[in-house]
């Protein structure tokens, strides 16, 4: 036992022996040249003890001393956070092309099926093959009208599940209510049926399995900042998501296997996954896709398209809900444009500025993806006078720039009215105008951004408001 302890030690030594030795070469290679100021962090772990539970909240703070791009040493990897307008558009519209591919990390690994996904994948055929079907059949602004009775139907079923609820006196928990109505508007589109047909446990258990998704997908794991403790699993990270992994691929196999049974029913009426399985082939050469990519992909717009929608149309009552005059003045446009003999149609909301303005101003203060995914650097760049090195992590700090005091007034006061006049009014949150981008910019810009924009998300809103 004291011969494997002290080989294990003798093992351990040399592993930190390396890493250091590369971490010291990798620094002379590049002290020639400027790299952006930022924290010195620890020997072998960097940066890493700084981040703290919150790491959006700590590189915001970390910014105001270091400035808007900033160096970090994470592990072994470099990584540059970017936390102004200005900074995001330098990488993500002028280096967007160097910054196109995604990091590897535990969660493309364990849960995006090894990252044959659309949100992981290298950017390359195969990835823009997943962002065109997915962008031509369901997520583009053609599929989207092809499907607005659908959405207007679910609608229907999420308002008449609250109704039962308030007729057996209990409790609405708004949260499971929007992930039942938007996993059974996506499965309508996917599958051409909805997933669940009544709210109940089946809905609830899926809620949950995307929360869980959601938050460990955003965790900063160790193992992925320092590659030799990746085995040893330090925080049970990785052990969780194979578990929550094997969950999802039952539920995406069977819902695959159901729906080929079924093909026969939509002759002539193809759905997504209809379009999708034309391009199946098992050897997935070329521009195919296997059934890997399939589920991946799946698993992308069941779990992003339900979660960020619940979480930002919460975060807007929660905001309506502790200041009533928000409310009262968006009853109030309601009324005057609505009225209060129908239900509210999609055509109803250009005409209510205000609820746009509510939408936006949610997105500037609750992004959901508050980090952005990160990116990493192809080959080594110059950002602002700076020194990127190839293979440096990307993150931009959407929180961060969203609460800026030097972009917004009063950035911490839930205010709509900011969005209603002056040049504010122009922003669009969809890419263009980097003061806003709760869905990032560029060629890995989110793919719902369109069924996530306010134009989607006020249907929603205004559906729970009006009755």
């Amino acid at each position: 036992m004291d011969s494997l302890l002290l080989l294990k030690e003798i093992a351990t030594s040399i592993l930190i022996f390396l890493i250091t030795r590369l971490s010291i070469q990798t620094f002379l290679k590049s002290y020639r040249q400027k790299l952006p100021p930022g924290p010195k962090g620890w020997p072998v772990v960097g940066a890493l003890p700084l981040m703290g539970s919150m790491p959006h909240v700590t590189l915001a703070k970390m910014a105001k001393k270091y400035g808007p791009i900033m160096y970090l040493k994470m592990g072994t990897n470099n990584m540059v956070v970017a936390s102004t307008p200005a900074a995001a558009r330098a990488f993500l519209k002028t280096l967007d092309q160097n910054f196109s591919n995604r990091p590897s990390n535990a969660g493309a690994t364990h849960l995006a099926y090894d990252a044959r996904d659309m949100v992981f994948a290298h950017y390359g055929s195969r990835w823009k093959l997943l962002r065109k079907l997915s962008n031509l059949h369901m997520l583009g602004g053609k599929a989207l009208d092809d499907w607005a009775q659908i959405r207007d139907e679910e609608m229907g079923h999420m308002l008449g599940a609250m109704y039962d609820c308030n007729k057996r006196d209990e409790a609405v928990v708004v949260a499971e209510m929007l992930t039942y109505s938007m996993a059974n508007m996506i499965g309508q589109v996917i599958l051409s049926r909805r997933v669940f047909e009544t709210k109940g446990s089946e809905s609830n258990e899926f809620k949950d399995m995307v929360v869980e998704l959601m938050t460990v997908a955003g965790y900063f794991n160790i193992g992925d900042f320092i590659p030799f403790l990746a085995k040893l699993d330090l925080q049970g990270i990785e052990r969780g998501m194979k578990k929550l992994h094997k969950k999802f691929d039952a539920l995406l196999t069977s819902m695959i296997e159901e729906h080929v049974a079924s093909s026969h029913k939509r002759k002539g009426k193809p759905d997504f996954l209809d379009m999708v399985m034309a391009h199946h082939s098992e050897n997935s050469d070329g521009e195919e896709l296997s059934l890997t990519n399939i589920k991946a992909l799946l698993l992308n717009l069941f779990t992003a398209g339900t979660d960020t929608s619940s979480s930002i149309i919460e975060w807007s009552l929660a905001e309506m809900l502790k200041k009533p005059s928000i409310m009262k003045k968006a009853h109030e446009e309601m009324d005057q444009v609505i009225g209060r003999d129908r239900r509210l149609k999609e055509s109803d909301i250009p005409k209510l500025p205000y609820f746009q303005a509510i939408c936006k101003e949610t997105y500037r203060k609750h992004p959901s993806t508050p980090l952005n995914l990160p990116r990493i650097s192809s080959e080594p760049c110059q950002v602002n006078g700076y020194y990127i090195p190839e293979n440096t992590r990307l993150n931009v700090n959407i929180w961060a720039i969203g609460r800026d005091p030097d972009v917004w007034n009063n950035p911490l006061e839930f205010m709509p009215e900011r969005f209603l006049s002056g040049k504010n009014a122009k922003i669009d949150p969809r890419g263009n105008d980097f003061e806003l981008i709760p869905f990032g910019a560029g060629r890995r810009i989110c793919a719902g951004t369109r069924i996530l924009s306010l134009f989607h998300l006020v249907h929603y809103i205004l559906g729970l408001f009006h009755f």
